[in-house]
């Protein structure tokens, strides 16, 4: 029997909840147990939801003539209407607090600083081992986006929830919104029982999240924000629920949603402090006016700010772990002060960085996560993935890719997609970090982010950004060979056949998507 058998028989599949759902009526009682409980029905329903793309849309200004202006209010009208499907959902942000979540905000570094939070507890809890796991000592983490499948957004200690727990819960909260549809918003049984009655996606899998957590007995909680942090879905904890709050680098991104400036954007990461809450953030000397808008956030929100300082991170130097590159020091820093905080420990930086237990160092070298840094040997194919997709981050990838591969080695083969951003100008600052002689690489091959080829006889593809790609590309280096895709699937077989013939290395990287794509082409035993 699994942990999770375990755990379920023993809590009978229900949410620790001030609202019990046990006088569910005995209609809907046998309606969900003649009702389909597969993984594969549960995949089926989260495909109706809105996509957040169809989120973020709401806000920006080009539209298509005759497509109304959305409301002035539409961030404010956020976390109300989140109240409103947690309730729904049999919950309200009390029923949060019994569980204690690092909370984390940021433009960059959000997802490592999740992933070094999760190992350090995870150690913690291993050194402790007298702690059962049945009292709650597991450690969740919910985060975005997966990769490969949306079970990666809900880890239980550190591995995706199981398929049982997480098909049952996303149907359980699926019927919930159904009921709700139908008592609240006068919609049909047919019409409830679709995407009508349900919030987006994001926020039915924070949702989801949270329910399984409250039905596993989990206690400890690393949860990232999706976009900016006032207004965002998971700023529905309440003060009591949040141990320790951190607000990673900052840069721009979502300017519809969030603005147009760092300073605009740091107020909406600082949404997250919280009154008695302490906040970890990077002090950053060359940013005053970001730095000012923090601080006096903080004040707004009765919290407490703690910056902690380059110079005491550089001195530090870090942790040398799974997870590569110089600039993870500083993720780490803040990840190991957050835990500290949820711990009850010192966190003082100037002396906390000082003292950091040989526990603390393996739960830093041991912090994994998918699509960063990753490496995968397959049949004599070595395939290094990172979704980097800003300027910083593919250089940093430049020298990961640089220290992994010696340069005495045949030519590698890279795979290249961004398709929001500006791909040919990103390409060339790939480019030059790796190699600045010529021909760093054999092949690039630039493709769509389509998993497979799907149009209809006759129907052409926007292979603009790929195109426009490789001509960066034969203008940086006119000794490699450069090739166009419209899928992801073609480009991988195409890579391997040419690794295979060549020096057997892969680099894939330029977007997070494009990295889950050659995944799922990699893995696809792995893909639901």
């Amino acid at each position: 029997m699994s942990r999770y058998d375990s755990i379920l028989n023993l809590q009978t599949m229900r949410p620790v909840t001030r609202r019990s759902w046990m006088n569910e009526s005995s209609t809907s009682r046998r309606r969900l147990s003649i009702q389909s409980r597969s993984y594969d029905d549960a995949l089926q329903r989260l495909s109706l939801i809105a996509s957040n793309r169809r989120v973020t849309s709401l806000f920006e200004s080009a539209k298509p003539a005759g497509t109304p202006s959305p409301p002035s209010n539409l961030n404010a009208q956020a976390i109300p209407e989140m109240i409103t499907s947690l309730r729904q959902a049999g919950y309200t942000p009390q029923d949060l607090a019994s569980m204690r979540h690092i909370h984390v905000a940021g433009t960059k570094g959000k997802g490592s600083v999740c992933a070094f939070a999760t190992s350090l507890l995870l150690r913690h809890h291993h050194h402790h081992h007298n702690r059962s796991r049945l009292s709650g000592s597991g450690v969740g983490t919910y985060t975005s986006p997966h990769l490969i499948s949306p079970r990666e957004r809900i880890a239980v200690d550190g591995e995706p929830v199981d398929k049982d727990v997480f098909a049952e819960s996303v149907l359980e909260i699926w019927d919930r919104f159904t009921e709700a549809g139908v008592a609240e918003m006068g919609l049909s049984a047919e019409e409830a029982e679709g995407a009508a009655s349900k919030p987006f996606y994001f926020r039915f899998m924070t949702i989801v999240a949270w329910h399984i957590f409250l039905k596993l007995g989990i206690r400890d909680v690393v949860m990232e924000c999706g976009i900016g942090g006032e207004y965002d879905a998971t700023n529905v904890l309440p003060a009591e629920a949040v141990s320790a709050a951190v607000i990673t680098q900052l840069g721009i991104d979502h300017v519809a949603m969030l603005g147009d400036t760092v300073e605009k954007i740091a107020w909406h990461k600082a949404g997250i402090l919280k009154p008695n809450v302490v906040g970890f953030t990077r002090r950053i000397p060359d940013q005053p006016s970001v730095m000012d808008v923090l601080r006096e956030r903080a004040v707004e929100k009765q919290a407490r700010l703690v910056e902690v300082d380059d110079a005491l991170i550089k001195a530090w130097g870090g942790v040398e772990g799974t997870l590569k590159g110089g600039f993870q020091r500083y993720n780490q820093a803040l990840a190991l002060m957050a835990v500290r905080q949820h711990l009850g420990l010192n966190t003082d930086p100037s002396s906390a960085l000082q003292d950091v237990s040989p526990q603390e160092v393996a739960g830093l070298e041991q912090a994994r996560l998918r699509g960063r840094c990753e490496i995968i040997s397959q049949n004599d194919v070595t395939w290094y993935l990172d979704g980097a997709h800003t300027q910083e981050s593919l250089e940093q990838v430049a020298h990961w890719f640089r220290q992994s591969v010696p340069s005495d080695d045949a030519k590698p083969i890279l795979i290249f997609n961004q398709q929001e951003r500006d791909a040919s100008h990103l390409l060339e600052h790939l480019v030059t970090a790796i190699d600045r002689r010529p021909n760093a690489f054999s092949h690039a091959l630039f493709t769509r982010n389509d998993q497979s080829s799907s149009q209809e006889d006759g129907e052409t593809q926007d292979l603009s950004v790929q195109r426009r790609a490789a001509g960066k590309m034969t203008e940086l280096d006119p000794l490699c060979k450069t090739m166009v895709f419209g899928n992801i699937q073609d480009t991988v077989e195409e890579a391997r056949s040419l690794a295979r013939e060549g020096g057997g290395k892969v680099l894939v990287t330029g977007s997070l998507h494009l990295v889950g794509g050659v995944l799922q082409a990699l893995e696809p035993g792995e893909v639901s």
